[in-house]
């Protein structure tokens, strides 16, 4: 092969090489963005596949948000301390299978005596876990409640009421952690915990209010991710 032919072939060699490795990066690049981008559904497309358990004294939903306002001495809560069954509290929610994340902006016009507005995943009247910005003491708490046939309560004691606080729940297998955020940018973790989840488990919106005559809460900017 003389040096003209030998510069003609390895310029089509290079051609046909970069060809081919474009393609694969172009094929890797493609199964990256497919693992990483995961379904998700929002806002009132969100609220459309959603229902009731105990409904409250009202629901307004406009667009994306959704304004409850609850009906007076509602809460979940089993026997730990207070030594009583409670399990009519608000909840909207929707069946989930799998692992997944679910979020939501809340705020609320919190006024008695452990009025609270958060998220909750339900299995049975006996295992759930609530998580929500609760009124204690004229004080702002962020709180989860984990529940095994017994309630435990954690709280973070100083979060303000008068704006709105964001809420996480990340599902992994049986294991649930709990963030909240102040700006809806940076989340802080504040609980992991276990419940006995079976694949499908029911996931929404909560909002109790135990010892006052109902509030107002408002959610929006719901997402869940799977």
């Amino acid at each position: 092969m003389n040096s003209s032919n030998r510069r003609e072939f390895l310029s089509s060699a290079s051609v046909l090489s970069c060809g081919a490795f474009c393609r694969n990066v172009a094929s890797v690049r493609h199964l990256l963005w497919a693992a990483a981008s995961k379904p998700e559904l929002s806002g009132k497309a969100l609220f459309a596949k959603m229902k009731w358990f105990n409904e409250p004294a009202s629901a307004k939903q406009s667009g994306d948000q959704l304004v409850v306002t609850t009906k007076p001495k509602t809460d979940y809560w089993r026997k730990t301390f207070y030594e009583y069954v409670t399990d009519n509290g608000h909840f909207f929610s929707l069946p989930v299978t799998g692992d997944f994340t679910l979020e939501s902006r809340v705020s609320g016009k919190y006024a008695a005596l452990y009025d609270q507005a958060g998220l909750m995943i339900r299995i049975d009247s006996s295992n759930w876990l609530k998580c929500g910005l609760e009124l204690v003491d004229g004080i702002g708490h962020a709180s989860v409640v984990v529940t095994r046939e017994f309630s435990d309560w954690s709280t973070v004691r100083g979060i303000t009421t008068n704006e709105p606080l964001w809420w996480r729940i990340v599902r992994k297998s049986t294991s649930l952690e709990v963030l909240y955020s102040l700006d809806g940018k940076n989340f802080i973790s504040t609980r992991l915990g276990y419940l006995p989840l079976q694949a499908s488990v029911d996931a929404g919106i909560m909002c109790c209010s135990p010892e006052g005559a109902g509030f107002e809460s408002t959610f929006d900017q719901l997402h869940l991710t799977q």
